[in-house]
């Protein structure tokens, strides 16, 4: 399944959207206008569905309701988020979740439910707060998603959103883990964990999935020659031969990697791991601009089988100059006082016309993205 159409009220940077979603989309805009915080209504899906969570934990690893809330809303007190499901290449929805959020005035000042509903089709199966609720409203701080006793008429959706996966591998982690101290983030969103992500996987699927990273890796990479995956002194390792004049003279293990290498690893595995949700930060950082213009088609090729739909926040001219790249696929975030507005980059008439005059999508959408005053920063 993919998420088809997206719909938010007051969730940080965003005071209202409404978004239809294709396998691929494409995040663009400036800094600080809401990329991350528009994969990151996701990520709050899957942290409330996932075992282990729940709604109050989810609002408590953001800072609270306050932290959640756009500056904008004013006197509309209530964060609201609504999903569509659909197949893959399909626009049939199977499926609609929505619910509202706004925290308790007294008392503790948790956050509690102002509704959750879900539709299967055209029809509603759940609509709270209901009668239980309203005998014992404790109960509203909990959602029927995260419950499995409550969810079974829905867990597919459940069982959806929990599978989200968020990249953002950070090198530094993943070379040198044992400088990073305190306990890990929910998710392992930074790759500090990525080693033992790779070794939970059956043994068989995983050397299949290092085959196809290799060949990759023998393209993109100079002089890389073989690359394993490895258990020593029960810790796993990634090692890499390299072409050299002696002939054991060229290995390396992944603290020896190049980031550019290893957030291109973690790319390549990321998009074959699994066929849910995979969300990612800035994939084209630390990687040449020509590795970065193929990106796309990666996605595309590794997604397809697995009929998978993947979200790409990127400020890049290289990524977004393929021309496979359709203008519904690109969603425009444009920060202004009232909030950030997400447009599809197919809806504006002049990209359009720019786009049928020969520009690709980076020359037609890109310049918009520009800080207004950006010539003068040399000035200040």
């Amino acid at each position: 399944m993919i998420i088809s159409r997206v719909k938010i009220k007051n969730w940080k940077n965003f005071r209202e959207v409404d978004a239809p979603m294709q396998n691929r989309v494409f995040l663009v805009g400036p800094n600080a206008s809401g990329k991350s915080n528009f994969l990151d209504i996701f990520r709050f899906l899957r942290d409330i569905a996932k075992p282990g969570g729940g709604l109050q934990n989810a609002v408590l690893e953001r800072g609270g309701i306050s932290k959640i809330r756009c500056l904008a809303a004013r006197a509309h007190p209530d964060v609201e988020i609504e999903i569509s499901l659909s197949e893959y290449d399909s626009s049939e929805v199977l499926w609609k979740y929505a619910l509202g959020i706004r925290q308790e005035v007294r008392g503790y000042r948790q956050p509690y439910l102002t509704y959750e509903k879900v539709w299967r089709k055209e029809t509603l199966i759940l609509n709270r707060p209901d009668s239980y609720d309203m005998q014992d409203q404790e109960r509203l701080t909990q959602t029927n998603l995260e419950q499995i006793n409550a969810n079974r008429d829905f867990r597919e959706i459940a069982r959806f959103l929990e599978g989200t996966v968020y990249q953002h591998l950070l090198p530094q982690l993943l070379k040198h883990p044992h400088s990073f101290t305190g306990p890990d983030l929910s998710g392992d969103p930074f790759g500090k964990s990525f080693l033992d992500r790779m070794s939970k996987v059956n043994e068989k699927t995983r050397n299949a999935w290092i085959r196809q990273i290799e060949a990759a890796l023998k393209i993109a990479v100079p002089q890389f020659n073989e690359f394993k995956f490895v258990q020593e002194n029960g810790k796993p390792h990634l090692v890499a031969t390299y072409d050299h004049w002696r002939p054991k003279g060229g290995k390396q293990k992944e603290e020896q990697f190049s980031d550019g290498t290893l957030r291109f690893i973690a790319l390549l595995w990321s998009l074959q791991e699994s066929d849910s949700l995979l969300l990612l930060e800035e994939p084209e950082l630390s990687l040449n601009s020509s590795i970065v213009s193929r990106i796309p088609a990666l996605i595309y090729k590794l997604q397809k089988p697995r009929k998978r739909q993947v979200l790409v926040a990127t400020h890049s001219t290289d990524l977004l100059s393929d021309r496979g790249i359709s203008l519904d696929e690109i969603l425009l975030l444009s920060p202004n006082v009232e909030g950030t507005v997400v447009s599809i980059a197919g809806s504006i008439p002049e990209i359009k016309a720019m786009m049928k005059a020969g520009m690709s999508p980076a020359e037609a959408v890109l310049p918009r993205t520009k800080p207004r005053n950006i010539s003068q920063l040399t000035l200040f």
